[in-house]
């Protein structure tokens, strides 16, 4: 099914077949989806025209999803032509004009891969980055048994040297998921473990090395300089291989994760997002923010605790897993 299709059949009436990927995001975003929609209903029994005082309304109920100032701004400017050309006046007219031009903000990136670009001769190194408590370790855990699982030989290296406990947590998922970990000292030098990490990779023939880094955001240079240093090991010792740098972002902490976001764009190369716990929070519209204010493509979402909830993020599922009660509703 194509990009966004099946919110497209939904629109229509049609009958959707639902596959347990459709399950998960419904499951997941089952607080997003019932907050939106109690304001949307809320929104609509509250005004009998489409006024301004209703546009007011509708970018406090879009801000209160954390949909993000910017995107607001243009989906309610864009609204308002829209109504007009189509002189749109009942609930469900509006609803599916709203609907259309969330979407339409995705769309725009529809030719992005969300996958991780893999090296399909030999080895692909992800990196992953964020601040300390967003779920990084977890996020590692649950990728290499996934990979694994599809027939993948995953090495792990505990990059975070800094924070206590750190080596000894991925270690621990390593042996969970029967993940071999390189690690160094405790307060050691990360790039030091890279390169170890990268040599053992390359003497196993591993597919895939991911590497934990310390989550230190509030001090920029010193991230910038450590990150950027395990970067021209990685680059130096594997000229050819792909690099991933994959921000680990906690959904629950809204525009913050946004602000995060931001930062870490300014002092890194990063090629995708992992939004972790969005099924612990009523405020999933930061996926459209982060992707229409920043232009960094979303590649994994946390719909729940299971191992196998971590998702490769699709646009389709999640559109429709936000917006399904809505047009379900209409239907």
């Amino acid at each position: 099914m194509g990009f966004f299709d099946k919110i497209k059949k939904a629109f229509t009436g049609e009958e959707v077949e639902k596959t347990e990927v459709t399950e998960k995001y419904e499951k997941g975003l089952e607080k997003t989806r019932k907050s939106f929609s109690e304001r949307m209903n809320e929104l609509f029994a509250n005004f009998r025209t489409v006024d301004e005082d209703f546009f007011d309304e509708l970018e406090e109920v879009l801000i209160g999803s954390d949909v993000g100032f910017e995107t607001t701004m243009e989906i309610t400017d864009a609204l308002r032509q829209e109504v007009k050309l189509r002189n749109a006046k009942n609930q469900n007219e509006v609803q599916e004009a709203i609907i259309e031009k969330l979407v339409e903000l995705y769309e725009r990136g529809d030719t992005e891969i969300p996958e991780i670009k893999l090296n399909p001769t030999g080895l692909t190194v992800i990196l992953f980055v964020g601040v300390n408590g967003v779920g990084k370790t977890t996020t590692i855990g649950k990728m290499a048994h996934q990979y694994q699982v599809a027939g993948k030989k995953v090495l792990l290296a505990a990059g975070d040297t800094f924070r206590a406990g750190a080596i000894d947590q991925l270690k621990v998922w390593g042996e969970r998921v029967n993940v071999e970990v390189v690690s160094g000292p405790a307060g050691g030098d990360p790039a030091a473990v890279v390169f170890d990490a990268v040599k053992q990779a390359k003497n196993q023939q591993a597919d895939i090395l991911m590497v934990d880094t310390a989550g230190r955001l509030q001090n920029k240079v010193n991230l910038m300089n450590e990150l950027e240093k395990m970067k021209r090991v990685i680059d130096r010792e594997l000229p050819d291989t792909p690099l991933e740098v994959l921000l680990v972002l906690d959904a629950t902490t809204g525009q913050n994760a946004m602000l995060q976001a931001k930062q870490f764009k300014e002092t890194t190369d990063v090629t995708g997002l992992v939004l972790t716990k969005l099924d612990g929070t009523a405020k999933g519209g930061i996926v459209l923010a982060i992707r229409n204010e920043l232009n960094i493509p979303v590649k994994y979402v946390g719909l729940g605790e299971g191992m196998d909830d971590l998702q490769v993020f699709d646009p389709n599922e999640y559109v429709f897993g936000l917006f399904s009660q809505l047009i379900n509703k209409e239907n």
